[in-house]
């Protein structure tokens, strides 16, 4: 199925997805299942529509006003719904592909059941390219040490990775599979500065190599 681009005119009334513990990274895919009547009402004016929205994160301390519209997260991730399944309770099975990260300047006044905001698109900073592949070696280099712990899909790095050749983007597909917790995930999407990403996930992957023992230690060595 198609993504469209994002364009300037859905930045302008946007709906999104307030969520505590999921973001939307660009590139990648995530499935959502909506039963709350709001987010019904929000998927199918969706699909009728470019089927854009935002998944925005929930900022700690949303629960005495759930719902409400408790404040998220400035900067968020926008996609587009992919693939959809109507279920015959009402509820949606949506799968949503990342196509950037916004940065919301206003939540709208109501006009629907669900949330809208007016955003505007976010670019990377500039990456310098002997840095960024010293990173990218880095990160194989503790890929390939860790590949004989992860999941069958998760091994081969080259394939993950495929066609994310500029450094934010490598970093992207990356991401949503190392962070395992809503404050890294949130910190890694929130960072404009494709070499930062990188490091927090050369960091990250050398933590992990650490917990697992000795014979992934010697990876270290090979970020010096």
């Amino acid at each position: 199925m198609s993504t469209d681009p994002l364009e300037r005119a859905d930045l302008i009334a946007l709906p999104i997805f307030p969520l505590p513990d999921a973001v939307l990274f660009p590139g990648a895919t995530l499935p959502l299942h909506v039963f709350e009547p709001r987010y019904r009402d929000l998927a199918r004016d969706a699909l009728a529509g470019r089927r854009m929205l935002a998944v925005a994160r929930l900022q700690p301390g949303f629960e005495h006003d759930y719902e409400g519209r408790p404040p998220v997260f400035e900067i968020c991730g926008a996609g587009r719904i992919i693939d959809h399944r109507l279920r015959p309770d009402g509820r949606y099975d949506l799968v949503l592909h990342g196509l950037a990260r916004i940065r919301i300047l206003e939540e709208l006044a109501p006009q629907h059941s669900y949330r809208e905001v007016r955003a505007v698109a976010l670019e990377d900073t500039p990456a310098d390219p002997a840095l960024s592949a010293a990173l990218k070696t880095s990160i194989a280099n503790l890929w390939h040490a860790l590949s004989p712990h992860l999941p069958v899909q998760m091994q081969n790095l080259q394939r993950l990775t495929s066609g994310a050749d500029e450094a934010g983007a490598f970093a992207d597909r990356l991401a949503p599979l190392i962070a395992d917790d809503p404050e890294t995930m949130q910190q890694l999407l929130s960072q404009l500065d494709p070499i930062e990403r990188l490091q927090l996930i050369v960091a990250r992957l050398q933590i992990l190599c650490d917990k697992l023992g000795p014979s992934t230690r010697r990876s270290r060595t090979e970020l010096n």
